[in-house]
């Protein structure tokens, strides 16, 4: 579990050992596991160990792999275990990345050795070595070859297979030749085995064909003229530009200028499977794919990418949040696109944010990083107000496309067709008899949020948690999107046997309903459900820029770093379930992604209009977005978050327990809340405890204690507190985690 904000340093005992003695190097290893503390080893004579290496060390009954820390004296005469093997000849990790997976293990409050095997791909966790058998070409098998006198065609192929990679080729790329082919050339001289490293045959050529940059208006220009002059220490630029403004030509501009200068550049993204385009125009642009790194990637490609990344050979490396630990032989600059993306935030275990983690590097490496949104997170602003980071604003959309027109429509009272209100289906029609696409957002997926009985009452809910199940209609399953529990759908009421209705509305029954009134028009939906398999992003966003497909349905995922140049329209149908959120932080989502969504209209050539469905059209939020922007709801939301003493005005912490038992946790809250409310703690509020939102999620019932303080320091001192106390403490059978600047509140 996370916790302690400081790294012991403990010798291990057990098991089989030698005495220290005069000669014998001591080091310190991060291994995983839930303890927050370095495991002291003796290093074999003949083995050179060095910070950042692999090692594999016996622990308990068996061996794990762990990372060489940094060497230490003993303060006392000790019994050691040895180091069984060293891994790597060289360090995977620089001092820079060292410092920063302390630095995070400690803010976070989460186990070194935990954090600092997140900067290694799964192979690397596993133990394998960096190093792979492979065959070479020698010079007599090149006259060989030159002569014409090999006789056997097989071994002619398998030289000429050689000849084209003169540093060597791996075996397992050879394995189409017979094993006694590959023996023979060996035998005649004209080929040899030897050991290749992992990764050798990568070559980050960009010299290819590329396509010319586009010219940038005043705003772009200035942007990128500003960070290019200061390009050589440490800054953050916050560009805060509208949708469609521009901001990857932006990026492209900088990186161009990057790599002019032989350093790579780190991209952070927050979902790369939803971001196809940014990646297609980065390697239209530059010549070459950069290297992308997501979990959705084998482990032998995942390898082979960090290994390019780590080397320096990729000089443009784009990933999600794991990307942030990617060790970089020349960083010289960061980007993080849509810098206000919770996905950015891990909500579970090791809660790093990744665009804090860049910007801890990029200080300690005098590398800038620039944030770009349409709809920058409040602690972005916060920072900007208190001139942390600089601010560059592209007002305008690229190219001349004006912004939507945003229009509410009061649904109360309307006879609504499948949750469509008639003044949104006849602008759907008119659009797309002018040629235009539409696009609606309805951020629940599934058919219907629920089954209900209307003669009984009775509602499909999970048995596992305090929430009902969704229907699937196209699966025919009941599922829970909190904890995955599935069920087959019931024929007919369990309690009384009577018919089933679905209550609420979701994308698979709204692609139902605009197939049914507009027949002659393809529809692609757009969710986790329809894009499960493999390459299935990709083949629907291709008959959407191709046409076919006119209508397009979608959850969070259509606001994502798509750009759909033919969509005329946006229909948002609910509204209203995200004006009133269960926490604090739901009026900013809202704002987000309903900026977000409707920033996807009129981004070419067709003006854009933006329809959001509300039973609330008074509400003065909705209309202060609408009326003003994103900019002066941020506003608002800043002052309101001041007054109550809310991040990120405020520091937090989110601490959670659960058990199977609702006592068990409530009861360590509490204690943990007396423990801090004393005079030992002025400065310090503490919330609760208080059930979850979900207060029941996989069997178990959940509490939280929020914690707030105006100083950082006090807020640290207090969790490492918590956890130095409660350690012997601990009641069995509850879990409890540390969650640092939380998201999620629930």
């Amino acid at each position: 579990m996370p916790k302690s904000g400081g790294v012991d340093v403990q010798s291990h005992l057990t098991g089989p050992s030698v005495s220290s003695q005069a000669g014998v190097t001591v080091w310190q290893v991060a291994l995983p596991g839930p303890l927050f503390r370095l495991f002291s080893y003796g290093i074999p004579e003949g083995m050179h160990p060095v910070s950042g290496a692999r090692v594999r060390v016996p622990f308990g009954r068996g061996q794990r792999v762990g990372i060489l820390w940094r060497p230490t004296t003993p303060e006392r005469e000790v019994s050691l275990k040895y180091v069984d093997a060293l891994l790597d000849t060289g360090s995977l990790l620089d001092a820079p990345l060292l410092a920063c997976l302390e630095w995070a293990a400690s803010y976070y409050h989460f186990p070194l050795g935990e954090v600092a095997l997140a900067a290694f791909p799964p192979a690397l966790r596993k133990g394998q070595v960096l190093s792979q058998p492979g065959m070479r070409l020698t010079d007599a098998g090149r006259r060989a070859l030159e002569d014409g006198g090999i006789r056997g065609s097989r071994q002619r192929e398998l030289l000429m297979a050689l000849a084209e990679q003169p540093l060597g080729v791996a075996e397992s790329a050879l394995m189409h030749f017979p094993r006694a082919t590959r023996q023979g050339v060996v035998q005649r001289g004209w080929a040899e085995f030897l050991t290749l490293p992992l990764g050798a045959t990568f070559s980050d050529d960009l010299s290819a064909a590329s396509i010319q940059p586009l010219s940038l208006n005043t705003a772009q220009a200035s942007a990128v003229s500003a960070i290019s002059a200061d390009m050589s220490r440490f800054r953050v630029w916050l560009l805060d530009g509208v949708t469609g403004s521009g901001k990857t030509e932006v990026y492209l501009s900088l990186i161009a200028r990057v790599l002019t200068a032989g350093k790579q550049v780190l991209v952070l993204v927050p979902e790369i499977a939803l971001t196809p385009q940014l990646v297609s125009r980065f390697a239209l642009r530059l010549g070459a794919a950069p290297v992308v790194l997501h979990s959705a990637l084998t482990d032998a490609e995942r390898l082979q990418a960090w290994l390019a990344a780590q080397s320096g050979r990729a000089s443009v490396v784009v990933g999600t949040r794991s990307a942030a630990f990617q060790p970089l032989a020349n960083l010289g600059l960061v980007i993080v696109d849509e810098e206000h993306d919770a996905s950015l935030k891990q909500s579970e275990g090791f809660g790093f944010h990744a665009r804090d983690v860049v910007i801890w590097r990029a200080r300690a490496q005098e590398v800038p990083v620039v944030l770009g949104s349409a709809t920058p997170s409040l602690e972005s602003l916060r920072n900007a107000q208190m001139n942390r980071y600089e601010t560059l604003f592209l007002p305008e959309r690229a190219k001349g496309a004006r912004m939507p027109v945003l229009n509410l429509i009061d649904v109360r009272g309307q006879r609504m067709s499948g949750g469509l209100s008639p003044v949104l289906i006849e602008a759907i029609e008119r659009h797309l008899v002018a040629g235009g696409q539409a696009l609606l957002y309805l951020n629940r997926r599934g058919y219907a949020p629920n089954l209900l009985c209307h003669d009984c009452g009775w509602v499909a809910a999970c048995r596992h948690c305090d929430a009902f199940m969704t229907w699937h209609r196209q699966s025919r399953r009941l599922k829970c999107h909190h904890c995955g529990e599935e069920q087959s759908v019931p024929e007919t009421c369990p309690v009384c046997r009577s018919e089933l209705s679905p209550r609420g509305l979701g994308t698979e029954q709204l692609e139902d309903v605009l197939a049914g009134l507009f027949p002659d028009f393809g529809i692609e939906r757009l969710d986790r459900d329809a894009l499960s398999r493999k390459g299935e992003l990709a083949r629907r966003l291709a008959r959407i820029r191709a046409g076919d497909a006119r209508l397009i349905v979608g959850t969070q995922i259509v606001v994502k770093g798509h750009d759909f140049p033919d969509v005329s329209l946006v229909g948002v149908v609910d509204a209203d379930q995200g004006l009133f959120a269960n926490d604090f932080r739901g009026s900013e989502r809202f704002a987000q992604q309903l900026t977000q969504v409707a920033g996807r209209a009129g981004r070419a050539d067709r003006p854009g209009t933006v329809l959001v469905q509300t039973h609330h059209p008074d509400h003065p939020g909705l209309n202060l977005l609408l009326r003003s922007g994103y900019g002066a709801y941020a506003a608002q939301l800043l002052r309101e978050r001041a007054e109550a003493g809310l991040p990120p005005l405020r520091f937090s912490a989110l601490i959670r327990a659960d058990g199977r038992d609702a006592p068990a946790p409530r009861h360590l809250l509490d204690t943990m809340a007396s423990g801090l409310s004393t005079a030992d703690w002025v400065g310090l509020s503490v919330w609760g405890p208080v059930e979850a939102p979900l207060a029941r999620r996989a069997g178990r019932f959940r509490y939280q204690l929020l914690l707030l303080a105006d100083d950082r320091a006090l807020l640290h001192d207090a969790l490492a507190h918590l956890d130095a106390w409660i350690g012997s403490r601990r009641p069995s059978g509850v879990r409890w985690s540390i969650d640092v600047d939380p998201l999620d509140m629930a």
